[in-house]
C-alpha cells in the first residue's frame, strides 16, 4: 500500500466492522473465562489458564489492528477516481479482449464484482495507473497483459 491513509470500499468497510464486533465478542466470551486473581489449580488448569490469556492477547492485537484500518479508512476519504488505488473500481480490457469491472481491495472474499488483492500480481501492477493505460504482470501461465479502461465511477 502507498504508505498514507488508505481508503477502503464500503465493502471492504463492511467487512472490517464485521470481523470486528466478531472479535470483540470472542474477545469477552474468552475473557470471562479468566480466573483473574484465584489461585490456579493443577499444572493442566495453569496451561489452559495461560492459552485463554494468550488468545485474548491475539484478539486484543487484531482488534487494535482492524480499528486503526477504520480510523486510517476515514481519513482518508473515498477512493480516487483518478489514479487507482485501494478501493477503486476499475475496468479493464484483458490482453483476450475480455472486458472485467475489478475492485481493488485489501480482502478477497466472494462477490458479485471480482476483487483483486492489491497485493497480487495484477494488483501490484493497476495501482497508481489511470485510464487509458496498459499494465503487464505475470500469471502462472506467463505473463499477461491488460488495458485501464476507466477508474472509480466510471468503471
Amino acid at each position: 500500500m502507498s504508505g498514507g491513509p488508505e481508503p477502503i470500499s464500503a465493502e471492504g468497510l463492511r467487512a472490517v466492522r464485521e470481523e470486528l464486533a466478531q472479535l470483540r465478542t470472542e474477545r469477552g466470551v474468552v475473557a470471562a473465562t479468566l480466573r483473574g486473581e484465584d489461585p490456579v489449580g493443577d499444572r493442566a488448569d495453569a496451561a489452559d489458564e495461560l492459552q485463554r490469556a494468550s488468545e485474548v492477547t491475539r484478539l486484543d492485537r487484531r482488534i487494535v489492528e482492524l480499528e486503526g484500518r477504520l480510523r486510517e479508512a476515514e481519513v482518508a476519504g473515498a477512493p480516487s477516481t483518478d489514479v487507482i488505488g485501494v478501493g477503486s473500481t476499475v475496468k479493464v480490457r484483458f490482453g483476450d479482449g475480455e472486458e472485467e469491472t475489478v475492485e481493488i481491495s485489501e480482502l478477497a472474499e466472494e462477490r458479485e464484482l471480482t476483487l483483486v488483492t492489491y497485493d497480487s500480481p495484477l494488483g501490484k501492477a493497476l495501482l497508481g495507473r489511470h485510464a487509458g493505460e496498459r499494465v503487464t504482470y505475470e500469471t502462472p501461465g506467463g505473463a499477461a497483459s491488460a488495458v485501464v479502461l476507466a477508474v472509480g465511477d466510471a468503471a
